[in-house]
C-alpha cells in the first residue's frame, strides 16, 4: 500500500474492526530524501475524549540527517508519555516490522524483534493503562509545526509528493464487534487462550531486557521520565524499576 502526502492532502487507512489485546505487525518503507516535517504514524487508538492510544510516529528529517522514532501511550485521554529514538538504519531505504505487543500485564513497542519501550501496567499506583478497545490506523500527514527541530524545520513542498509504503499488515488480536465492544470491560479478551496473553508475554525475557537496555543507552534522545522542564516530580510510573 502507498501513501502520498501533498500540500493539500494527506493519507491513511484503519482496521474495520477494534480489538482489546494483542499483537499487531505494520512492515513499512518511510518517504526518502528530504522528508524534514513529515509525519509518517503507526497506531492503535480508541474515540471519544477519554480515548486510549499507542503511537509509533517517525518524524522526518533533512537528506542525510536521522529519522527519529516517537512513541507515545494514552490511557482515558491522558498522554504527555513521549519517548524518542533514532533508528539505527535508514527506515527509509527498505522494509520494516514495527510491532505492539498489548495485554492486561504490559505494552511493547518493537522494531523488528527489538523492544524500544515497555509500559507496564502500574494501575496499582494510579497510573493509566489502556484498557478499551481499540483500531489500528495509519497515516501520512504535516506536521512541521512540531516534527522536526521542535517545528523550526519546515516542509519543502518542493519534495512533494511524500511517499509511505505499507505491506504485511498482520494482527493476532482479540476482535470486539460493535456488539461486544464495550469499551469498559475487556476483560474476556484477557484471557490466557490468547497466546500473547500467555505468562511468556508478561515481561521481556533477558536477551529482550539487554536489547532495551542498549537501545535506551545509544539511541534513545528524549524520554519525558528525564524531562524536568515538564515533570519537576517525574510521574509515578517513571520512578519504578521495570
Amino acid at each position: 500500500m502507498l501513501f502520498n502526502l501533498l500540500k493539500i492532502t494527506g493519507a491513511g487507512f484503519g482496521s474495520k474492526l477494534s480489538y482489546g489485546t494483542g499483537f499487531f505487525n505494520m512492515r513499512m518503507k518511510l518517504p526518502d530524501k528530504d522528508s524534514a516535517g513529515v509525519v509518517t504514524a503507526y497506531y492503535l487508538t480508541s474515540k471519544g475524549n477519554k480515548h486510549d492510544e499507542l503511537d509509533f510516529e517517525f518524524l522526518g528529517n533533512r537528506e542525510g540527517k536521522p529519522i527519529s522514532l516517537q512513541t507515545n501511550v494514552f490511557a482515558g485521554g491522558v498522554g504527555n508519555r513521549e519517548q524518542r529514538v533514532i533508528l539505527w538504519f535508514d527506515p527509509s531505504a527498505d522494509f520494516h516490522n514495527y510491532r505492539i505487543l498489548w495485554n492486561q500485564h504490559q505494552i511493547v513497542f518493537y522494531v523488528d524483534d527489538i523492544p524500544i519501550r515497555v509500559f507496564k501496567n502500574n494501575t496499582n499506583i494510579g497510573v493509566g493503562y489502556p484498557s478499551q478497545a481499540m483500531k489500528i490506523e495509519a497515516s501520512l500527514w504535516d506536521g512541521d509545526s512540531w516534527a522536526t527541530d521542535g517545528g523550526q524545520t519546515k516542509i519543502n513542498w518542493s519534495m512533494a509528493p511524500f511517499k509511505a509504503h505499507f505491506q504485511g499488515f498482520d494482527i493476532s488480536g482479540c476482535p470486539k464487534t460493535d456488539s461486544n465492544n464495550n469499551n469498559n470491560n475487556n476483560e474476556d479478551c484477557f484471557s490466557p487462550e490468547h497466546w500473547w496473553n500467555s505468562e511468556k508475554y508478561w515481561t521481556l525475557d533477558s536477551k529482550q531486557k539487554t536489547d532495551l537496555k542498549n537501545v535506551k543507552k545509544i539511541y534513545m534522545n528524549y524520554d519525558y521520565c528525564s524531562d524536568r522542564n515538564r515533570y519537576s516530580v517525574p510521574p509515578p510510573e517513571c520512578l519504578i524499576n521495570n
